[in-house]
């Protein structure tokens, strides 16, 4: 699959890039998809709810009131659930949402997400973007040049560039992500992929 290569002013630059087929043009899966997706989502949880059952309420132990004889029900305890303040019944309770997925179905999952866009023409390679230093204005007036600005959109880069990285971290809907880690929320996520041109070879070593 061909792709063409274009400037920091939004032009083509002549140039076309080859995306592999074994990254970009395999039988999409679906349910690997869905699988890599919730425990991305999964990981994001910090588990920390939690809520206290009798045991762990301080107050009087006491009968509140006689056993009988009142016309309503028994109790026993000012920290019976029924009441105001009193106990949660199967509450929320710490937990660890995290589950583990094979690296193969991961990497499964993540050319699935990158062929989707590929077949969507979401994905457009771009000559190496160098800045002086970083520049939030000078990156919003590149992603206007390409036709994204508004879209969430998802740079790529072969390794780590602080100028591109910090010139998009107040971009709303903006991300940037290594070619390493990249993961199949944030491919699905972005409704334009821009990579990188230094960065298309390295996608191979996805597949």
């Amino acid at each position: 699959m061909e792709v063409a290569v274009y400037n920091i002013s939004g032009k083509e630059t002549g140039k076309k890039v080859v995306l592999d087929e074994k990254v970009f043009g395999v039988e999409p899966n679906d349910h690997a998809i869905y699988l890599a997706v919730k425990q991305y989502n999964a990981n994001q949880r910090q588990g920390t709810h939690s809520s206290k059952e009798v045991s762990m309420l301080s107050g009087s132990t006491r009968k509140i009131k006689r056993q009988k004889g009142t016309g309503t029900a028994r109790a026993g305890s000012i920290k019976s659930p029924i009441f105001r303040g009193g106990a949660r019944v199967f509450g929320p309770q710490p937990r660890v949402y995290n589950f583990k997925l094979n690296k193969k179905l991961k990497r499964l999952a993540r050319v699935s997400a990158l062929t989707y866009k590929a077949q969507e023409s979401a994905i457009m390679v771009v000559e190496d973007i160098n800045l002086e230093g970083p520049k939030t204005s000078k990156m919003a007036e590149i992603l206007k040049n390409l036709e994204v600005n508004g879209k969430k959109t998802l740079i790529v880069l072969n390794d780590i560039n602080n100028n591109v990285y910090l010139s998009t971290r107040n971009l709303q809907g903006v991300s940037v992500l290594r070619v390493s880690d990249l993961n199949t929320y944030e491919i699905l996520k972005a409704k334009k992929i821009i990579m990188i041109e230094s960065a298309v070879e390295s996608f191979s070593e996805l597949a």
